[in-house]
């Protein structure tokens, strides 16, 4: 999907120069051996993101075992990565890439252009996702020597190069595809461990890295179903990282700055309250509205997530260029919902992943919709498992929670067969003017796509989900702003 979910917790990708390491931080020892445990509440189904949705799986491998020619940082802006540089032709369509020479993957095996042409035609060949749709702008990825690899597009994109910063620029072995669900092979700075179903995933130092080696010689990921669990893992010591705080009324266990700090910041997870717009009763357009008009999103986020977070009207964030404040274009107003209702009491399936964010923001809804005439039932779904099935590939739902934490993925709602229903197509022909033009046409037409979404209700967005972390003293490189897919453990330490 398009990453749908924090469901899988919110992490940031972590610029770090170290990280992006260059021929002269070849075979750098860390200074010294340490371990970290971070906690997170959503465990990858299998380690494969070609074939399998959510974004537990890139936020835990993708930029730590598995990278891309480029990187996404905290401030939005894309670096160089296996591609120490690339140049673009004056039309537009033709990207070089220079590749770091001395780069091999986990398996031994080297990297070379070759394995970006597999890489890039395997996302058409082989991806089972819907995001691959992204590469179709691709016409041909060929090999001009070794180091270089050039990828010519059939016409000019301006999110291409930005998807290559996602899973979806992720560089693989010609060797080490076989089993991608258990066994990952990648360029990164860790190799996968031991993974415990169920219990957790760990990470260990790829002896074979190119660049500086990872301050952590060992990183747990620590999987919780319930927050209190995971917040009396950190007070007793069990994990060192709470990745993303899942009730943030408990802030208050960590008050004392001797032992703890808190870090906030921002996402681009935008927590979505779904509406199936193809079938009764939210085909219709006045219901979806009423829903708009019946949530009263500052009572929900001060309700539901204590106060953190921003109201955000959109399927756009703050960090986006292109972002407007839309919060007003459903302000909160009972009488106008009720109109809207015609006094017809509506009796909905409200279908929720059993997330801590999602089960809050439910309770919230379904006050203030009952409020309304709508009655929603709520029906907790195991995730990732029975959400995926029921909601997301079946479309079985009437409403639902989720965090959307993809970056720049307003497009998701060009696609009919997505789990939204939503069929309209003057967006689809908004976010293809806003491809191809110039950085001003993509500003205005993403602008009017948003504002065409919001117009028509397609869904309702509750609030943007906030980048809150709790971790012991002494913990560095904890990343303020979380706006990538991957929780990048390269620039963490511990004093």
């Amino acid at each position: 999907m398009r990453r749908i979910g924090t469901w899988v917790a919110v992490g940031g990708l972590l610029l770090s120069a170290a990280a992006c390491g260059g021929s002269s931080t070849k075979g750098t020892a860390a200074p010294k051996s340490e371990t970290l445990s971070v906690g997170f509440v959503a465990e990858p189904a299998n380690l494969d993101f070609t074939a399998t949705e959510g974004a537990a799986i890139p936020q835990a491998l993708l930029v730590n075992v598995y990278e891309g020619l480029v990187k996404l940082g905290q401030d939005g802006k894309i670096s160089p990565l296996l591609a120490e540089k690339w140049e673009v032709s004056p039309d537009n369509k033709t990207y070089t890439f220079t590749l770091r020479k001395g780069v091999t993957f986990s398996d031994g095996a080297p990297f070379t252009a070759d394995d970006v042409v597999f890489s890039l035609n395997r996302v058409k060949s082989d991806w089972k996702l819907k995001i691959k749709a992204q590469m179709d702008v691709v016409d041909k990825v060929e090999k001009k020597d070794d180091t270089t690899a050039v990828v010519t597009l059939k016409h000019p994109s301006n999110g291409w190069l930005y998807s290559m910063a996602t899973r979806l620029g992720a560089m693989f072995s010609r060797t080490g595809v076989s089993d991608l669900a258990n066994k990952p092979v990648g360029t990164g700075p860790y190799q996968l461990g031991t993974w415990k179903r169920g219990d957790s995933l760990q990470l260990t130092s790829n002896a074979k890295y190119w660049g500086a080696k990872p301050k952590l010689s060992t990183v747990t990921l620590k999987y919780f179903k319930d927050a209190t669990a995971m917040n009396n893992a950190l007070l007793t010591g069990g994990i060192d990282v709470i990745s993303a705080v899942q009730a943030p009324e408990s802030l208050a266990q960590f008050a004392d700055t001797n032992r703890f700090q808190t870090v906030e910041g921002t996402t681009n997870g935008e927590v979505v309250l779904s509406l199936n717009n193809s079938r009764p009763p939210f085909n219709d357009k006045k219901a979806r509205q009423a829903v708009r008009y019946a949530i009263d999103h500052k009572a929900l986020l001060d309700t539901a997530w204590a106060g953190h977070g921003q109201l955000i009207g959109s399927m756009v964030p703050p960090t986006d260029p292109w972002y407007e404040d839309r919060t007003g274009d459903y302000p909160f107003d009972q009488a106008k919902a009720k109109e809207l209702l015609g006094g017809k009491p509506l009796n909905v399936k409200m279908r929720i992943p059993n997330l801590p964010y999602a089960v809050a923001a439910a309770q919230v809804v379904k006050s203030q919709l009952a409020a309304v005439g709508i009655n929603a039932e709520i029906d907790p779904l195991e995730f990732p498992a029975r959400w995926l099935d029921v909601v997301f590939k079946q479309g079985d739902y009437d409403l639902s929670i989720i965090n959307h934490v993809e970056p720049r993925d307003l497009g998701i709602f060009s696609d009919k067969s997505y789990y939204f229903r939503y069929d309209n197509p003057e967006f689809g022909k908004l976010l293809a003017k806003a491809d191809e033009g110039t950085e001003q046409e993509q500003t205005d037409n993403l602008k009017a796509a948003a504002k065409l979404l919001s117009d028509d209700a397609a869904a309702d967005w509750l609030f943007l989900f906030p980048n809150l972390m709790v971790a012991k003293k002494g913990i560095t490189g904890l990343p303020k702003n979380a706006i990538a897919e991957s929780f990048d453990f390269t620039g963490l330490a511990k004093q």
